[in-house]
Protein backbone atom coordinates (compact mmCIF):
# COMPACT_ATOMS: atom_id res chain seq x y z
CA UNK A 1 0.00 0.00 0.00
CA UNK A 2 1.30 3.44 -0.91
CA UNK A 3 2.19 6.06 1.68
CA UNK A 4 -0.26 8.81 0.72
CA UNK A 5 1.71 11.50 2.57
CA UNK A 6 4.80 10.60 0.56
CA UNK A 7 2.80 10.59 -2.68
CA UNK A 8 1.31 13.98 -1.85
CA UNK A 9 4.70 15.45 -0.95
CA UNK A 10 6.24 14.17 -4.16
CA UNK A 11 3.30 15.53 -6.16
CA UNK A 12 3.67 19.04 -4.73
CA UNK A 13 7.43 18.99 -5.22
CA UNK A 14 7.11 17.86 -8.85
CA UNK A 15 4.41 20.49 -9.51
CA UNK A 16 6.68 23.14 -8.03
CA UNK A 17 9.54 22.05 -10.30
CA UNK A 18 7.47 21.97 -13.49
CA UNK A 19 4.11 23.70 -13.33
CA UNK A 20 2.77 22.67 -16.74
CA UNK A 21 -0.43 20.63 -16.60
CA UNK A 22 -3.08 19.74 -19.14
CA UNK A 23 -6.20 21.41 -17.71
CA UNK A 24 -9.64 20.42 -18.92
CA UNK A 25 -13.09 21.28 -17.63
CA UNK A 26 -16.64 20.20 -18.38
CA UNK A 27 -17.16 20.84 -22.09
CA UNK A 28 -13.61 22.11 -22.65
CA UNK A 29 -10.81 19.92 -23.99
CA UNK A 30 -7.57 19.83 -21.96
CA UNK A 31 -4.95 22.42 -22.81
CA UNK A 32 -1.49 23.21 -21.44
CA UNK A 33 -1.64 25.65 -18.55
CA UNK A 34 0.77 26.81 -15.87
CA UNK A 35 -0.43 25.76 -12.41
CA UNK A 36 0.64 27.86 -9.45
CA UNK A 37 0.28 26.52 -5.92
CA UNK A 38 1.04 28.33 -2.71
CA UNK A 39 2.51 26.47 0.26
CA UNK A 40 2.15 23.08 -1.44
CA UNK A 41 -1.60 22.93 -1.15
CA UNK A 42 -4.81 23.56 -3.00
CA UNK A 43 -6.08 25.68 -4.66
CA UNK A 44 -4.17 25.67 -7.92
CA UNK A 45 -4.15 29.03 -9.70
CA UNK A 46 -4.05 29.66 -13.46
CA UNK A 47 -3.78 32.91 -15.39
CA UNK A 48 -5.64 33.03 -18.69
CA UNK A 49 -7.32 35.54 -21.01
CA UNK A 50 -11.04 36.23 -21.28
CA UNK A 51 -11.09 35.23 -24.95
CA UNK A 52 -9.92 31.64 -24.33
CA UNK A 53 -12.43 28.83 -24.61
CA UNK A 54 -11.85 27.88 -20.98
CA UNK A 55 -12.44 31.38 -19.62
CA UNK A 56 -15.49 31.86 -21.82
CA UNK A 57 -17.00 28.60 -20.57
CA UNK A 58 -16.53 29.74 -16.97
CA UNK A 59 -17.73 33.34 -17.39
CA UNK A 60 -20.96 33.89 -15.46
CA UNK A 61 -21.09 30.28 -14.26
CA UNK A 62 -20.54 28.73 -10.88
CA UNK A 63 -17.57 26.90 -12.37
CA UNK A 64 -17.06 23.43 -13.76
CA UNK A 65 -15.67 20.08 -12.77
CA UNK A 66 -12.06 19.99 -13.88
CA UNK A 67 -9.14 17.61 -14.28
CA UNK A 68 -5.48 18.53 -14.47
CA UNK A 69 -3.15 15.89 -15.87
CA UNK A 70 0.51 16.17 -14.92
CA UNK A 71 3.76 14.48 -15.97
CA UNK A 72 6.93 15.41 -14.08
CA UNK A 73 9.91 16.56 -16.17
CA UNK A 74 11.86 13.40 -15.35
CA UNK A 75 8.80 11.17 -15.92
CA UNK A 76 9.20 9.82 -12.39
CA UNK A 77 5.70 10.96 -11.40
CA UNK A 78 2.37 11.05 -13.19
CA UNK A 79 -0.87 12.40 -11.73
CA UNK A 80 -4.46 13.28 -12.43
CA UNK A 81 -5.90 15.97 -10.18
CA UNK A 82 -9.66 16.35 -9.92
CA UNK A 83 -11.59 19.31 -8.61
CA UNK A 84 -13.66 22.36 -9.47
CA UNK A 85 -12.49 25.40 -11.45
CA UNK A 86 -13.94 28.94 -11.32
CA UNK A 87 -12.95 32.46 -12.28
CA UNK A 88 -11.66 34.21 -9.17
CA UNK A 89 -10.02 37.54 -9.99
CA UNK A 90 -8.81 38.04 -6.43
CA UNK A 91 -6.53 41.10 -6.63
CA UNK A 92 -4.44 40.00 -3.65
CA UNK A 93 -3.71 36.64 -5.30
CA UNK A 94 -2.92 38.33 -8.62
CA UNK A 95 -0.43 40.59 -6.82
CA UNK A 96 1.19 37.64 -5.01
CA UNK A 97 1.52 35.38 -8.03
CA UNK A 98 2.32 37.95 -10.73
CA UNK A 99 5.71 37.44 -12.36
CA UNK A 100 7.51 38.33 -15.61
CA UNK A 101 6.37 35.12 -17.34
CA UNK A 102 2.72 35.94 -16.71
CA UNK A 103 3.27 39.61 -17.59
CA UNK A 104 4.53 38.58 -21.04
CA UNK A 105 1.00 37.41 -21.92
CA UNK A 106 -0.84 40.59 -20.86
CA UNK A 107 -0.06 43.86 -22.66
CA UNK A 108 -1.63 46.03 -19.97
CA UNK A 109 -0.13 44.14 -17.05
CA UNK A 110 -2.17 43.24 -13.97
CA UNK A 111 -4.91 45.66 -15.03
CA UNK A 112 -5.42 44.11 -18.47
CA UNK A 113 -9.19 43.81 -18.97
CA UNK A 114 -8.67 40.39 -20.58
CA UNK A 115 -6.89 38.97 -17.52
CA UNK A 116 -8.72 36.14 -15.78
CA UNK A 117 -7.44 34.30 -12.73
CA UNK A 118 -8.78 30.76 -12.42
CA UNK A 119 -8.92 28.92 -9.11
CA UNK A 120 -9.00 25.14 -9.12
CA UNK A 121 -10.11 23.74 -5.80
CA UNK A 122 -8.41 20.37 -6.09
CA UNK A 123 -10.26 17.62 -4.27
CA UNK A 124 -8.06 14.62 -4.91
CA UNK A 125 -5.30 13.21 -7.05
CA UNK A 126 -4.32 9.82 -8.34
CA UNK A 127 -0.52 9.60 -8.34
CA UNK A 128 1.78 7.12 -10.02
CA UNK A 129 5.49 6.95 -9.27
CA UNK A 130 7.49 5.62 -12.20
CA UNK A 131 10.42 3.50 -11.17
CA UNK A 132 13.50 3.71 -13.36
CA UNK A 133 12.98 1.20 -16.19
CA UNK A 134 16.56 -0.09 -15.87
CA UNK A 135 15.99 -0.85 -12.18
CA UNK A 136 12.67 -2.50 -13.00
CA UNK A 137 14.41 -4.67 -15.61
CA UNK A 138 17.07 -5.76 -13.11
CA UNK A 139 14.39 -6.67 -10.57
CA UNK A 140 12.57 -8.71 -13.20
CA UNK A 141 15.78 -10.58 -14.03
CA UNK A 142 16.25 -11.32 -10.33
CA UNK A 143 12.77 -12.82 -10.13
CA UNK A 144 11.03 -9.93 -8.36
CA UNK A 145 7.38 -9.61 -9.33
CA UNK A 146 7.12 -6.11 -10.89
CA UNK A 147 3.46 -5.84 -9.90
CA UNK A 148 4.35 -6.38 -6.23
CA UNK A 149 6.97 -3.62 -6.11
CA UNK A 150 4.60 -1.26 -7.95
CA UNK A 151 1.84 -1.49 -5.32
CA UNK A 152 3.46 1.10 -3.07
CA UNK A 153 4.06 3.49 -5.97
CA UNK A 154 0.47 4.34 -6.83
CA UNK A 155 -2.40 5.71 -4.80
CA UNK A 156 -5.13 8.22 -4.24
CA UNK A 157 -4.41 11.40 -2.32
CA UNK A 158 -7.11 13.50 -0.68
CA UNK A 159 -5.97 17.10 -1.27
CA UNK A 160 -8.69 18.56 0.95
CA UNK A 161 -7.35 17.02 4.15
CA UNK A 162 -5.47 19.56 6.29
CA UNK A 163 -1.85 18.52 6.72
CA UNK A 164 -0.12 18.60 10.06
CA UNK A 165 2.66 21.18 10.07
Amino acid sequence: MADTQELEGRLWKALGDDRTVMLGATGVEPRPMTALAEDDRTPLWFFTASDTELAQSLEGSGGHAATATFVAKDHELFATISGHVVIDNDRAVIERLWNPFIAAWFEQGKDDPKLRLLRMDAADAHVWLNENSLLAGVKLLLGVDPKKSYEDKVGDVNLQTPRSE
